[in-house]
């Protein structure tokens, strides 16, 4: 949610904004009605003044022994505008409210402005690429050949969108999520496990709802969802605190099933692995100061690289245009990683999005700086680190040799109990 004062003096940021992430707020509406909530507070405050001053000259009268009835029936006509007036005030701050909840965060000024994806900037690769000299496999061909997963039976048990890892692929599904995580925890974070069902005003905090509603799986007759990204159960372990500020920044990484309903319609990324309703994630977030925000989304952008550097995965990093940005994001780099078995394209898995103070407010989230004074809102930021179906799958064509086997990089290896060399069984 933006600060109330930030949308009065960046206006036009703020329009930009709705504009290049679409959204449905109404921003002309949300500013005449902030303007006659502000008169009628203006007013309000005069008729208490006044309804004060005028109860202290009552007091007075009376006490001399003089008539006052007619300004205590004067009151009485101030009591009940005043009473209409705060009754206005409510239905408006809710208005404004519900407008609110559709206003995005603001992109940062380095954020390159353009209408869509097209506008994103790679701002570095790192490889090599590999030449193959065979002809490379698709990731679904290999893992169907080496016994890796059962598409087919995948559906017989939950429909199409959902993977059923057997035997050593499960092994290896589990031996990428260990090794995640604990190359996260050599480099700083603590480990947490959260829930898989979250909270309606969980998704509000970090943006969500209302927006991605539709996206969801919802629990029938409650308000719990399946957590779409594990995003929403970390950051919000904090919800609705005030912090101490010499203990930040905060750095949690963790593991959860993420469920998405939005898997459906895009084609050929239905085969494999690509886009699924259900998958594994690791994920990064860290709550820290304003002043250290920036700094801190450049060391996690690193730190999720980190992973597909030790996986010897070519990879690169892409700085999102501002009609590419998530509703909550003010800043976001997808780090991508390349699929030569589907042609040689790039495959997100990772976003690395500072929010500011965006989700903070939100969720509720503050701080008391060391020196004391007036507590302030973190700065949260979050980043896959990483989503496993593309990781997997892009694991398994970068590194698949012109025997259909696949050799598992040496960083996996203290996790994996088999060969290194993943062959027909």
């Amino acid at each position: 949610m933006l600060d109330l004062k930030r949308i009065r003096t960046e206006t036009d940021r703020v329009r930009e904004a709705i504009a290049f992430k679409k959204t449905h707020a109404d921003l002309d509406r949300y500013l005449l009605l902030d303007e006659e909530r502000r008169e009628l507070l203006v007013e309000t405050e005069r008729l208490k003044h006044e309804r004060n001053a005028v109860s202290e000259e009552i007091g007075r009268l009376k006490k001399a022994g003089q008539d006052a009835a007619d300004k205590v029936q004067a009151m009485k006509g101030v009591g009940e505008t005043i009473r209409e007036l705060d009754a206005r005030i409510a239905d408006l701050e809710g208005s404004l409210q519900k407008i609110a909840e559709w206003i995005p965060n603001v992109p940062h000024p380095t954020v390159p402005r353009a209408e869509d994806a097209s506008g994103n900037v790679i701002v570095r690769e790192a490889g090599p690429i590999r030449n193959f000299d065979f002809e490379p496999k698709a990731h679904w061909e290999l893992a169907e050949s080496l016994g890796l997963l059962d598409f087919e039976r995948a559906g017989k048990v939950a429909g199409a969108g959902f993977l059923l890892f057997t035997g050593r692929g499960a092994r290896l599904e589990r031996a990428l999520i260990q090794f995640m995580i604990d190359l996260a925890v050599r480099r700083g974070y603590t480990e947490v496990w959260a829930p898989h069902l979250v909270r309606r005003e969980c998704l509000f905090g970090t943006g969500q709802l209302p927006k991605l509603e539709e996206d969801m799986y919802r629990i029938q007759g409650e308000e719990l969802f399946l957590n779409p990204t594990a995003e929403v159960p970390i950051t919000n372990i904090y919800r609705d605190e005030i912090l101490d500020g010499a203990k930040l920044p905060i750095r949690h990484v963790g593991y959860c099933a993420s469920y998405r309903k939005e898997a459906g319609s895009y084609g050929r990324e239905t085969r494999g692995m690509i886009r699924v309703h259900q998958f594994d994630k690791v994920e990064l977030v860290k709550l820290v100061l304003p002043s250290t925000s920036y700094d801190e989304h450049e060391k996690l952008l690193a730190d999720a690289v980190a992973v597909l550097e030790a996986l010897e995965l070519p990879h690169r990093v892409a700085l999102l245009a501002t009609g590419d940005l998530s509703f909550a994001a003010a800043k976001c780099y997808d780090l991508e990683t390349w699929a030569p078995g589907e042609g040689g394209r790039w495959l997100e898995v990772s976003s690395c999005s500072n929010f500011e103070d965006f989700q903070a407010r939100r969720a509720g989230i503050r701080f008391r700086p060391e020196a004391g004074g007036r507590v302030e809102y973190v700065h949260t930021l979050n980043s896959s680190g990483l989503a496993l179906p593309r990781t997997y799958a892009t694991l398994l064509e970068v590194h698949q040799t012109e025997r259909g086997t696949v050799r598992l990089p040496e960083a996996l290896l203290p996790y994996w109990d088999g060969d290194r060399e993943i062959g027909p069984l």
